[in-house]
């Protein structure tokens, strides 16, 4: 329990920024799940383009600490390599 005022700030603090890491998360895989969708009905133009509005939104995630460089990097190759393969 924060007891001391600037602990109390802290939590709200907390709180306030990990709605915002939720919210960014979500949109993220939002934009993945996208990519993969457009992947399984094997469509390469829909999974290029889902592919590149997702690649911006990632690497933001990366600046915003949401996620890990080298986690985006490889979701990136991997998902670039699967768009490839399609065509």
């Amino acid at each position: 329990m924060a007891n001391s005022p600037q602990s109390k700030k802290r939590a709200r603090q907390n709180e306030k920024r990990f709605a915002i890491n939720k919210a960014r998360r979500s949109r993220i895989r939002t934009y993945l799940r996208k990519v993969e969708e457009a992947i399984a009905s094997g469509d390469p133009k829909a999974a290029a383009a889902a592919l590149q509005v997702a690649q911006p939104e990632l690497m933001r995630g990366v600046t915003k600490g949401v996620f890990h460089k080298n986690t985006a990097a490889r979701k990136m190759s991997r998902l670039a390599a699967r768009v490839k393969s399609l065509g």
